[in-house]
């Protein structure tokens, strides 16, 4: 566990474990490097670098939440490679953490090696972006990591059937933060008046440059079959685009997979022997 201090001085936590091939993982809009728990097992041959972005699990919170962006993240992801003095690294990008990885093949393509994207594109579909604002910045109402697990798995049983409840029990746990005789949020709240403020200025970028970046690099996708975030067509198109990609869909799995699925672990593989 370590941690650097950002250019805009903000405090950003870091793990890494592992001496192979440099992997760095990065998290979904809320979530934190603990979300790589369930893929570490499966890569013990490697470099595993996990970072918690500003304002998220470990990191000092912003004091201008209008700097929880896109570009403000991938600035800070290269600031972390340069305090680690790596040149180059593969990265696998969980929804938020693989559009980052989209901007830096754009802005910075020397410094990637290889890119995953899991279970996100340069199309993002309205009902899951809608999801994710209506929940962002609520605090939950569980009182206990065994209440939340029920809850998560109740929630979630549509997009992942079968999941068992000791793993949402280990979700709740990344997730959330016992505070006082309940549950706190393991993010700053005010991430949620950010993305309520982006999707309110009516500006949806054109993505599609950003992942057509990634076409001199190998590139991997992993969909989760029930996903309301990333659609097949999207995927289509990815392939449409950038012809070299490989690209898995994960049976009983939403947004996102726990990416200890064959599936995933046989994406992330391809992606890294092709570098």
């Amino acid at each position: 566990m370590a941690d650097f201090t950002t250019s805009d001085n903000i405090r950003i936590f870091f793990e890494e474990a592992g001496t192979g091939a440099p992997i760095l993982c990065l998290p979904g809009l809320t979530r934190n490097s603990r979300d790589f728990s369930f893929f570490a097992p499966h890569a013990t041959d490697l470099r595993i670098i996990a970072m918690d972005y500003r304002g998220r699990g470990r990191s000092e919170y912003d004091p201008n939440y209008s700097n929880y962006n896109v570009p403000r993240e991938a600035q800070d992801v290269i600031e972390l490679l340069d305090h680690l003095g790596l040149q180059k690294v593969s990265i696998l990008g969980t929804s938020r953490g693989g559009l980052i990885a989209m901007a830096l093949a754009a802005s910075h393509p020397d410094r990637l090696a290889g890119v995953v994207l899991n279970d996100v594109g340069p199309v993002i579909e309205p009902a899951g972006i809608a999801k994710i604002i209506g929940y962002v910045g609520a605090r939950p109402t569980s009182k206990s990591y065994d209440d939340a697990a029920a809850v998560l798995k109740t929630l979630m049983e549509p997009q992942f059937p079968g999941v068992a409840l000791e793993i949402w029990r280990k979700q709740a746990e990344f997730q959330f933060k016992e505070q006082g005789g309940s549950l706190g949020l393991r993010y700053d709240p005010a991430l949620g008046k950010a993305l309520q403020e982006q999707a309110a200025s009516g500006v949806i970028p054109d993505m599609w440059p950003l992942f057509e970046a990634l076409r001199g690099l190998p590139t991997g996708v992993i969909r989760g079959a029930n996903s309301d975030l990333l659609g097949r067509g999207t995927v289509t198109e990815m392939h449409a685009r950038h012809p070299d990609m490989i690209s898995a869909e994960v049976p009983d799995r939403g947004h996102v997979p726990f990416l200890n699925e064959p599936q995933s672990l046989d994406v992330i593989r391809k992606v890294l022997n092709a570098i």
